[in-house]
Protein backbone atom coordinates (compact mmCIF):
# COMPACT_ATOMS: atom_id res chain seq x y z
CA UNK A 1 0.00 0.00 0.00
CA UNK A 2 2.95 2.53 0.86
CA UNK A 3 3.41 5.48 2.77
CA UNK A 4 1.07 8.39 3.55
CA UNK A 5 2.27 10.70 5.49
CA UNK A 6 -0.46 12.52 8.29
CA UNK A 7 -0.58 14.83 10.22
CA UNK A 8 -3.23 15.81 13.26
CA UNK A 9 -4.27 18.95 14.13
CA UNK A 10 -7.01 21.49 15.57
CA UNK A 11 -8.37 23.81 12.45
CA UNK A 12 -8.67 27.52 13.28
CA UNK A 13 -12.16 27.99 12.45
CA UNK A 14 -13.81 30.72 10.04
CA UNK A 15 -13.44 33.60 9.61
CA UNK A 16 -10.09 33.65 11.42
CA UNK A 17 -8.92 30.38 9.29
CA UNK A 18 -8.84 32.31 5.78
CA UNK A 19 -7.86 35.18 7.25
CA UNK A 20 -4.51 34.24 8.78
CA UNK A 21 -3.83 32.14 6.05
CA UNK A 22 -4.06 35.00 3.48
CA UNK A 23 -2.38 37.01 5.77
CA UNK A 24 0.61 34.25 5.92
CA UNK A 25 0.72 34.11 1.96
CA UNK A 26 0.40 38.02 2.17
CA UNK A 27 3.75 37.70 4.01
CA UNK A 28 5.36 35.57 1.16
CA UNK A 29 5.05 32.03 2.66
CA UNK A 30 4.20 30.23 -0.19
CA UNK A 31 3.57 27.18 1.71
CA UNK A 32 0.52 29.30 2.88
CA UNK A 33 -2.24 27.86 0.29
CA UNK A 34 -1.19 23.91 0.68
CA UNK A 35 -2.00 23.96 4.75
CA UNK A 36 -5.29 24.88 6.45
CA UNK A 37 -4.28 27.46 9.31
CA UNK A 38 -4.25 24.97 12.84
CA UNK A 39 -2.47 24.29 16.03
CA UNK A 40 -0.72 20.97 15.56
CA UNK A 41 -1.51 18.06 17.43
CA UNK A 42 0.74 15.35 15.90
CA UNK A 43 3.52 17.04 13.42
CA UNK A 44 3.52 15.70 9.81
CA UNK A 45 4.28 11.78 10.18
CA UNK A 46 5.27 9.24 7.88
CA UNK A 47 3.31 5.61 8.39
CA UNK A 48 2.49 2.63 6.19
CA UNK A 49 -0.85 2.76 4.24
CA UNK A 50 -2.01 0.38 6.23
CA UNK A 51 -1.78 1.28 9.47
CA UNK A 52 -4.06 4.10 8.88
CA UNK A 53 -6.96 2.08 10.44
CA UNK A 54 -5.35 1.63 13.68
CA UNK A 55 -4.37 5.44 13.95
CA UNK A 56 -8.13 6.23 12.84
CA UNK A 57 -9.50 3.98 16.04
CA UNK A 58 -6.77 5.89 18.22
CA UNK A 59 -8.16 8.80 17.57
CA UNK A 60 -11.44 7.95 17.77
CA UNK A 61 -10.94 6.79 21.55
CA UNK A 62 -8.50 10.17 22.47
CA UNK A 63 -11.47 12.32 20.98
CA UNK A 64 -14.48 9.90 22.70
CA UNK A 65 -12.03 10.46 26.38
CA UNK A 66 -11.79 14.37 25.46
CA UNK A 67 -13.86 17.39 26.17
CA UNK A 68 -14.55 20.64 24.44
CA UNK A 69 -12.12 23.99 25.82
CA UNK A 70 -11.84 27.49 25.56
CA UNK A 71 -9.66 28.18 22.61
CA UNK A 72 -8.09 31.97 22.53
CA UNK A 73 -5.42 33.32 20.00
CA UNK A 74 -3.50 36.92 21.17
CA UNK A 75 -0.45 38.26 19.84
CA UNK A 76 2.41 36.76 18.54
CA UNK A 77 5.94 34.78 19.28
CA UNK A 78 8.80 33.48 17.22
CA UNK A 79 10.76 30.43 17.28
CA UNK A 80 13.81 32.04 16.09
CA UNK A 81 17.07 31.78 15.56
CA UNK A 82 16.28 27.99 16.46
CA UNK A 83 13.78 27.93 14.00
CA UNK A 84 12.33 30.40 11.19
CA UNK A 85 8.94 30.78 12.14
CA UNK A 86 6.79 33.27 13.45
CA UNK A 87 2.96 32.66 15.11
CA UNK A 88 0.34 33.68 16.59
CA UNK A 89 0.15 32.60 20.89
CA UNK A 90 -2.06 30.31 22.14
CA UNK A 91 -3.10 32.26 25.42
CA UNK A 92 -5.92 29.68 26.61
CA UNK A 93 -6.31 25.75 25.41
CA UNK A 94 -2.52 25.67 25.44
CA UNK A 95 -2.78 22.75 27.97
CA UNK A 96 -5.57 20.72 26.69
CA UNK A 97 -3.62 21.34 23.52
CA UNK A 98 -0.39 19.52 25.20
CA UNK A 99 -2.38 16.81 26.92
CA UNK A 100 -4.00 15.99 23.63
CA UNK A 101 -1.01 15.82 22.08
CA UNK A 102 0.97 13.74 24.46
CA UNK A 103 -2.36 10.88 24.08
CA UNK A 104 -2.12 10.97 20.38
CA UNK A 105 1.65 9.88 20.53
CA UNK A 106 1.75 7.42 22.81
CA UNK A 107 3.75 4.92 23.26
CA UNK A 108 1.88 2.43 23.31
CA UNK A 109 -0.31 3.58 20.14
CA UNK A 110 -0.39 3.51 16.73
CA UNK A 111 1.80 6.79 16.31
CA UNK A 112 4.58 6.74 18.90
CA UNK A 113 6.15 9.68 17.59
CA UNK A 114 9.16 11.51 19.17
CA UNK A 115 9.42 15.19 18.66
CA UNK A 116 12.20 17.41 17.47
CA UNK A 117 11.09 20.26 19.84
CA UNK A 118 9.63 20.36 22.83
CA UNK A 119 5.93 20.53 22.02
CA UNK A 120 4.66 24.30 22.29
CA UNK A 121 1.04 24.94 20.89
CA UNK A 122 0.85 28.08 18.52
CA UNK A 123 -0.28 28.88 15.08
CA UNK A 124 1.93 29.68 12.20
CA UNK A 125 1.95 32.61 10.43
CA UNK A 126 5.24 32.63 8.90
CA UNK A 127 7.63 29.89 7.59
CA UNK A 128 11.27 29.97 6.28
CA UNK A 129 10.62 33.37 4.59
CA UNK A 130 13.48 35.89 4.75
CA UNK A 131 13.64 38.17 8.12
CA UNK A 132 12.31 41.34 6.69
CA UNK A 133 9.33 39.54 6.45
CA UNK A 134 9.04 37.73 9.20
CA UNK A 135 9.65 40.46 10.94
CA UNK A 136 6.83 42.32 9.56
CA UNK A 137 4.47 39.15 10.58
CA UNK A 138 5.75 39.71 14.19
CA UNK A 139 4.57 43.43 14.15
CA UNK A 140 1.47 43.00 12.41
CA UNK A 141 -0.11 40.47 14.04
CA UNK A 142 1.20 41.38 17.40
CA UNK A 143 -2.41 42.69 18.42
CA UNK A 144 -4.33 39.69 17.02
CA UNK A 145 -7.22 38.00 19.31
CA UNK A 146 -9.67 35.20 18.59
CA UNK A 147 -11.65 33.09 20.24
CA UNK A 148 -13.65 29.91 20.04
CA UNK A 149 -14.66 26.91 21.52
CA UNK A 150 -12.68 23.67 20.38
CA UNK A 151 -14.59 20.70 19.93
CA UNK A 152 -12.18 18.65 18.09
CA UNK A 153 -9.57 18.01 15.99
CA UNK A 154 -8.49 16.24 12.58
CA UNK A 155 -6.57 13.88 10.48
CA UNK A 156 -5.08 15.42 7.65
CA UNK A 157 -2.83 13.72 4.66
CA UNK A 158 -0.25 15.45 2.61
CA UNK A 159 -0.94 14.84 -0.94
CA UNK A 160 1.85 14.29 -3.33
CA UNK A 161 1.36 17.57 -4.54
CA UNK A 162 2.54 18.93 -0.69
CA UNK A 163 -1.57 20.42 -0.07
CA UNK A 164 -2.85 18.87 3.15
CA UNK A 165 -6.09 17.59 3.18
CA UNK A 166 -8.61 16.87 5.45
CA UNK A 167 -9.42 13.22 6.02
CA UNK A 168 -11.65 13.29 8.87
CA UNK A 169 -12.67 15.32 11.95
CA UNK A 170 -12.97 13.69 15.40
CA UNK A 171 -15.60 15.54 17.65
CA UNK A 172 -14.92 15.41 21.48
CA UNK A 173 -17.07 13.00 23.72
CA UNK A 174 -18.53 15.86 25.75
CA UNK A 175 -21.98 17.28 24.83
CA UNK A 176 -21.41 20.52 26.67
CA UNK A 177 -19.21 23.47 25.34
CA UNK A 178 -17.55 25.64 27.96
CA UNK A 179 -17.96 29.37 27.99
CA UNK A 180 -15.15 31.20 26.54
CA UNK A 181 -13.08 32.52 29.17
CA UNK A 182 -12.05 36.04 28.18
CA UNK A 183 -14.70 35.79 25.73
CA UNK A 184 -13.71 37.40 22.19
CA UNK A 185 -16.38 36.71 19.42
CA UNK A 186 -14.45 37.78 16.71
CA UNK A 187 -11.03 37.67 15.20
CA UNK A 188 -9.46 41.15 15.16
CA UNK A 189 -6.25 43.18 13.93
CA UNK A 190 -4.99 46.47 16.02
CA UNK A 191 -6.07 49.16 14.48
CA UNK A 192 -2.84 52.15 13.23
Amino acid sequence: MGTVTIGVSIAVPEPYGSLLQQLRAGFGDAAAHGIPTHVTLLPPTEIDGGDLPAVEEHLTEVAAAGRPFPMRLSGTGTFRPLSPVVYVRIAEGAEACTRLQKQLRDPAGPVPRELQFPYHPHVTVAHGIDDEAMDRAFEELAGYEAGWPCTGFALYEQGADGVWRKLREYAFGGSVVPPQAGHVERGSLPTR
